[in-house]
């Protein structure tokens, strides 16, 4: 997996170093970059992958792709993200509980958590909230009215940030979050690739591993199985009668044809 840093990740922790405030400035990196290993562990575990990993100012990104993820599957990739912060903020929390004197040396990263885990939830798109909120209308709406609302609701929550800025809190943070969600309303989304494990290069000299299916099978579920360090070959059984045995690059060239929640075997 790729990881990539934007020129401006520097230049906000040169200047956060140069007002005192770095350990907070790597605190907070380390918060969202746990954020989204949060996203990338679930995507895996989804049969899905995710090629980068980007450190922005304002935080991380990870992309993904996940061409043809079911609405109650990328409510799950959503909400990976803040489970991640909320156990975090729960452990330091017991930590706290049991060993007080350990306060005044996590406090930031409860803190970090906490904010991370909040402005996450915010039902604003890209925002994981706002992806679950997307989701939700999907389910009920066309997506062309569930993308109409969400964009809405970002000027929403863009209006609500710069009203808190001038009236409650002069906060740096609430205008640089209301410029972000202000450019991602009025941005498209870029449409999402579908993946294509058959131009992952392949080591040589694996063991194999032999995986039993039953004919109901999805590509989705046979993906679960894929390890890089051995090669998946699949037995596929109705009951206890064998139906057939699928290699590791069948699967692969197959599903560039199928959709992911596809029956690795056609029932006939």
């Amino acid at each position: 997996m790729k990881i990539t840093v934007h020129p401006l990740f520097f230049a906000a922790g040169i200047l956060t170093a140069v007002f005192g405030g770095f350990p907070v400035f790597i605190i907070c990196a380390l918060t969202a970059l746990l954020h989204e290993c949060g996203h990338i562990f679930c995507a895996e575990r989804l049969g899905f992958e995710c090629t980068k990993v980007s450190l922005m100012p304002y935080g991380a990104a990870a992309v993904c792709n996940i061409d043809g993820i079911l609405p109650r599957d990328e409510i799950r990739l959503a909400l990976a993200g803040p489970a991640v912060n909320l156990f975090l903020c729960v452990a330091v929390a017991g930590l706290w509980w049991f060993v007080p004197q350990t306060y005044a040396y996590t406090d930031l990263i409860f803190y970090a958590n906490a904010a991370m885990l909040a402005i996450n939830l915010l039902p604003a798109y890209p925002l994981d909230g706002g992806r679950v909120a997307k989701c939700l209308l999907s389910l009920f709406l066309s997506p062309k009215t569930a993308e109409i609302i969400t964009r809405v609701a970002d000027l929403a929550v863009v209006a609500l940030c710069i009203a808190l800025y001038f009236t409650v809190a002069p906060n740096f943070t609430l205008i640089t979050l209301a410029a972000f969600l202000a450019c991602s309303s009025l941005t498209k989304s870029p449409p999402a690739q579908k993946i294509n494990f058959a131009l992952r290069k392949k080591k040589r000299g694996r063991e194999i591993k032999y995986v039993i299916l039953s004919e109901t099978a999805t590509y989705k579920d046979a993906l679960r199985f894929v390890d890089g360090n051995r090669y998946l070959v699949l037995q596929i059984y109705q009951n206890e009668k064998f139906l057939d045995e699928i290699t590791e690059d069948e699967l692969f060239k197959n599903l560039q044809q199928s959709n992911l929640y596809s029956r690795i075997i056609t029932p006939e």
